[in-house]
C-alpha cells in the first residue's frame, strides 16, 4: 500500500526529487544533526506568535536561522482557525516543494526580500523519502505559507484541514486538498527529516566554502536550477 501511493505520486518525471530551500549558513547544522527540524523543534517558546523577520536561534552548538512568516491576510483564514493556530500548525513540519518550477518561485521570492543573503537548495530522492517518513508526512494543494496575489478570487479558506496525510491521498475527495498528483504543490514532514544524508541527491548553492565536506560532491551551483527547468 505504501509503495503503491508513494509510486503513483512520483510516477511523473518532474515529480521524482523533493526540494528543500534553507538558508546556506543553515547547512552546517542540517548535516551535523542529519537531520532537518520544524521550526517548533528548533525554536519551541514562540509557537504561532508571527516572525516578523528572520530569527536566529541556538540549537546545540549551533546557531539556525528561522525564515520570517510570510504575510497572509485575515480573509484567506478558515473562520474555525485564528492565525496564531495556523502559524503554529505550519512551524511544526518541514516543508517540501515537489517540483522544481515552485521551488524556484520560493528562491526568487526570498532573493528579492534579502538580497543579500545566500540560500541553498537541497534535493532529495523523493520516493525513499516519503517510505522512511510515511505516517509523518502531509500533502497540500496550495501554497500555504503566503497570501494569493488575489485573494478575493480564492474558492479555499486556509486551516490545518487543508493538509492531506499521505496515507490519506486518493481516499479523500475534497477541493481543499489534492486528489492527484499532478494538484501537489507542497510536501510537509512533521516535527523532522532523519537520515537526511540518506536520501540527499545535490545541493545547490553559490559558495564551495559553505558545503559540510562530506557533502562536497553533491554540489551544484545555484544556477543550475533555472538551467534544469525543463527537468
Amino acid at each position: 500500500m505504501k509503495t503503491a501511493v508513494i509510486a503513483a505520486i512520483t510516477k511523473a518525471k518532474g515529480r521524482k526529487s523533493l526540494y528543500h530551500f534553507t538558508r546556506a549558513s543553515n547547512l552546517s547544522a542540517i548535516a551535523h544533526l542529519d537531520a532537518l527540524l520544524s521550526s517548533t523543534r528548533i525554536n519551541p517558546e514562540f509557537e504561532g506568535e508571527r516572525r516578523l523577520l528572520a530569527k536566529n536561534v541556538s540549537y546545540g552548538d549551533f546557531l539556525i536561522t528561522i525564515n520570517a512568516h510570510l504575510k497572509i491576510v485575515d480573509s484567506m483564514i478558515d473562520a474555525a482557525t485564528t492565525q496564531e493556530q495556523f502559524r503554529a500548525c505550519l512551524d511544526r513540519h518541514v516543508f517540501f516543494w515537489p517540483t522544481l518550477r515552485d521551488c524556484q518561485k520560493m528562491v526568487d521570492t526570498y532573493a528579492r526580500r534579502e538580497p543579500d543573503e545566500k540560500f541553498a537548495v537541497l534535493e532529495f530522492d523523493a520516493q525513499s523519502l516519503l517510505l522512511e517518513h510515511y505516517a509523518a508526512v502531509k500533502l497540500s494543494k496550495y501554497d500555504s505559507g503566503s497570501s494569493p496575489r488575489f485573494p478575493a478570487h480564492c474558492s479555499y479558506k486556509k486551516s490545518p484541514d487543508m493538509f492531506l496525510p499521505l496515507e490519506h491521498f486518493n481516499t479523500v475527495i475534497s477541493s481543499l486538498v489534492p486528489v492527484k498528483a499532478s494538484e501537489i504543490r507542497e510536501v510537509l514532514v512533521e516535527d523532522q527529516v532523519m537520515d537526511v544524508s540518506k536520501h540527499l541527491r545535490a545541493v545547490y548553492l553559490d559558495n564551495r566554502e559553505q558545503l559540510p565536506d562530506y557533502w562536497q560532491c553533491l554540489m551544484k551551483p545555484l544556477a543550475d536550477l533555472k538551467v534544469t527547468n525543463g527537468r
